[in-house]
């Protein structure tokens, strides 16, 4: 569906100005990390994805929290979470996404956003307990954008659990680094 989308209404490029109302930001990106404390332990993740997102708005708020609403979706068709039983494999659907990106200083556009997706693995996550999980999250990172691309570099913490669809429910909290390398397209 997104490949027609972009087929539909390919995306105008040009020398990166970072986020613009009107435009779209389009992402690969690949991320891993370990368990926090407060949830099960002895667990590491990496993951894989695709993102694609809406700049909303135009630069709105005062000085430093001056910024732009941009709402994403996406994929992570490679999601590993090692678990001491052994590693399960799973894809996850990005339904929502809510990033607020800073206005840029020297090539540098910071944001913070929260998201929350479905993952589906081929065994129970955390071990013996559900294969359909939820993880939501949030993250803090930066743009750094170049002539016609950028790549970004964020701290993510996750919590993954099955909001309570088995008893008992225990989760999993993770903090991971993610890299990603992408563009913002501008508005016609």
């Amino acid at each position: 569906m997104l490949l027609l989308m972009l087929a539909a209404h390919p995306p105008t490029l040009r020398a990166q100005d970072g986020p613009e109302a009107g435009g779209h930001e389009i992402e690969v990106w690949t991320g891993g990390g370990v368990s926090a404390k407060g949830g099960i332990k002895d667990i590491s993740v990496w993951n894989a994805g695709f993102r694609f997102g809406w700049v909303i708005t135009g630069a709105h708020g005062p000085s430093f929290l001056r910024g732009r609403f941009e709402y994403a979706l996406g994929t992570t068709p490679i999601y590993l979470l090692f678990q001491p039983a052994g590693t399960a494999y799973g894809i996850a659907i990005e339904p929502i996404a809510l990033k607020w990106d800073f206005e840029q200083h020297r090539g540098v556009a910071p944001y913070f956003e929260i998201s929350g997706d479905t993952l589906f693995t081929n065994k129970g996550v955390p071990d013996g307990v559900s294969r359909v999980n939820f993880a939501s999250g949030g993250a803090v990172g930066l743009h750094f954008l170049r002539k016609r691309y950028n790549w970004s570099a964020e701290i993510r913490f996750q919590h993954i659990s099955d909001a309570g669809l088995t008893t008992p429910n225990p989760g999993i909290d993770t903090f991971q680094v993610r890299i990603g390398f992408g563009i913002f397209t501008q508005p016609k």
